[in-house]
């Protein structure tokens, strides 16, 4: 199984569907709130949300939107990289509930070769998150510095640092 692409194996225009989804539970939201220390009961207070809301009912926290999102685009954006360089921007269109399923699609939108290195280049994409209607939850832009195939075969190929099992 592939995981991330070097420089040569990105394209302009092409589209990367992220598999699978994540269906997002109660559980993920409350956590990932309490880990970050996002503490609004918009988030973790269901009465609250109920009574005093537009919505009714809680909305999950969109940095884990986000975050969620991000990490499904690793095994085909960013898996080789070298760094991330920059968040260009980042929507959130609609809200996303306890219970929803969350997908990711990933379109390589600019590729710019290293001018002080000849053996990476940094890959712009816009990635996009819709829910299990396909209504779009969450877009964002950024930059990956990735490597080319040289680089990564000077380094050890597709499982760099990957031992050899010793026999007994």
């Amino acid at each position: 199984m592939q995981f991330g692409r070097y420089y040569e194996e990105f394209e302009v225009g092409a589209t990367y569907k992220h598999w699978p989804g994540k269906t997002v539970t109660e559980y993920d939201d409350h956590l990932f709130c309490l880990l970050t220390m996002n503490h609004h009961p918009l988030h973790l207070d269901a009465h609250y949300a109920e009574q005093t809301t537009d919505f009714g009912r809680n909305v999950v926290v969109g940095n884990y939107i986000y975050s969620l999102l991000l990490g499904m685009s690793v095994p085909d954006v960013s898996g080789k990289a070298i760094a991330n360089l920059e968040v260009e921007s980042l929507r959130h269109i609609k809200p996303t509930f306890h219970g929803d399923t969350i997908y990711g699609e990933t379109t390589v939108l600019e590729m710019t070769e290293s001018k002080s290195k000849a053996d990476r280049g940094v890959v712009q994409v816009e990635t996009r998150g819709y829910n299990q209607d396909g209504v779009v939850v969450c877009v964002f832009r950024r930059k990956v510095l990735v490597p080319k195939r040289s680089y990564g075969e000077a380094r050890g190929g597709e499982q760099p640092g990957r031992p050899e099992p010793v026999d007994p």
